[in-house]
């Protein structure tokens, strides 16, 4: 089993910046796999930002420039920094590892 709890969202202006964090337990051998997705009202679940099995990141085009994610000292977090941040990027943003979801966080960007 393995439990994501994510934290870090929040409400900001447009151009602003926010961190979410994503801690993970249970039975985590690697951070490689771990990503993060979001959803928007009346949209599906999209990929933001992920760690392949093989350790490279792939982000979304829309978020590339401006958001990255990244390795936390502890081998079991999981970092989104995300700059410049729009409208559009409001979303509940989900961590997911394998089958494993956590609860979500909400963004909201205000214009």
């Amino acid at each position: 089993q393995v439990q994501l709890v994510e934290s870090g969202g929040g409400l900001v202006q447009a151009g602003g910046s926010l961190r979410l964090s994503c801690a993970a337990s249970g039975s985590i051998l690697s951070i490689d796999g771990m990503g993060w997705y979001r959803q928007a009202p009346g949209k599906q679940r999209e990929l933001v930002a992920t760690f392949t099995i093989d350790g490279l990141t792939i982000y979304a085009d829309s978020v590339k420039g401006r958001f990255t994610i990244s390795r936390g000292s502890a081998k079991n977090t999981v970092y989104l920094q995300m700059n410049s941040l729009k409208p559009d990027d409001t979303a509940v943003y989900y961590c997911m590892y394998y089958q494993y979801w956590g609860q979500g966080t909400q963004v909201t960007v205000s214009s």
